[in-house]
């Protein structure tokens, strides 16, 4: 495959060496992988680099410190951050990520301008906000990661319980990133049967739970670290919706204008994702009910805006 774009991944931790890992064997892509530390980039790059006879694709990697290696990238996917510790929510990370968000896109716009932002740092909704803040972008041009992991997660407990493959089921999760996040049930399916017609309600209410707290769940279990297979994923999927114009709708962090009746917040809802990241945003018939907990979820968002008080 000719790669259609470059990418550059900032922060070379878990979460964005797999994410090199997953692109480059993709294929769709040439990648600069950037951290602050010397010689991790660089390295885990090149081991990397040397899976490419194995495995056989020909995106080509670079480890750097300097942000000079990310120059005239395509997307540029922004891992940097602390990392959730147990106990620690999300909106713990708040006022440590905003610093470190707010100079990596300082960087990142001043070598690649025209670029596409993906965010993963958590607390996610609020890291794109800050974003769009920082880099005056348009609102398709910065997006984040959350209701794919979140869907893929519910979608993964629902398999488990019916004892089904994976590929049959389908799940909507809407809202914040967090313990605020929509889901919808009535839209999420088997082989197109909503789950609401299969499991009882209890059943149902114990697959929502352990949803909403699947990131905590794996921070508990690797007690030093939190979760990367999935996000890499997860971006991996909305990166190449972008570079390749695939049109592909996603649910992902997006600015909402009016959407939902929502203004100026940054919430998951189904994005349709193209070359210049947001082509459009889908807006679904809720019922009040799911209208109100995405309100909700809109002012817990709004809460951690303000505290950053970004003026």
């Amino acid at each position: 495959m000719n790669n259609p774009g470059k990418v550059s991944i900032i922060g070379a931790g878990n979460v964005g060496a797999a994410c090199a890992q997953r692109i480059a064997e993709r294929g769709f892509a040439d990648i600069v992988l950037l951290d602050i530390i010397e010689g991790l980039p660089q390295g885990k790059a090149l081991d990397i680099l040397q899976s490419a006879p194995i495995l056989n694709f020909g995106s080509r990697l670079t480890g750097t410190n300097d942000y000079q290696e990310t120059a005239d990238s395509d997307v540029v996917i922004i891992t940097s951050g602390a990392v959730r510790k147990p106990g620690m929510s999300r909106d713990d990370l708040l006022l440590t990520n905003m610093r470190i968000v707010s100079e990596v896109t300082r960087n990142v716009v001043s070598h690649s301008p025209n670029c596409v932002i993906v965010m993963a740092t958590n607390p996610v909704d609020a890291m794109v906000h800050l974003a769009i803040h920082v880099s005056k972008f348009p609102r398709n041009r910065v997006l984040g990661l959350s209701g794919i992991l979140d869907s893929a997660r519910l979608s993964t407990f629902i398999a488990s319980e019916l004892n089904v493959p994976v590929e049959k089921v389908s799940a909507c999760v809407l809202g914040e990133h967090g313990s605020n996040m929509v889901i919808l049930p009535r839209l999420s399916t088997v082989s197109d049967t909503p789950i609401t017609e299969i499991l009882p309600r209890e059943a149902i209410d114990k697959l929502v739970e352990r949803t909403v707290r699947g990131g905590a769940e794996i921070v508990g279990l690797l007690k030093t670290g939190s979760a990367f297979y999935a996000p890499s994923a997860s971006i991996t999927q909305m990166v190449e919706a972008i570079l390749l114009n695939k049109k592909k709708t996603l649910p992902c962090a997006a600015y909402l204008e009016g959407e939902y009746g929502i203004k100026d917040t940054v919430l998951s809802v189904p994005v349709e994702l193209g070359r210049n990241g947001i082509d459009r945003i889908i807006e679904l018939e809720l019922t009040p009910e799911e209208k109100q907990a995405l309100t909700k979820s809109a002012e817990a968002v709004q809460g951690l805006v303000e505290v950053m008080n970004l003026g």
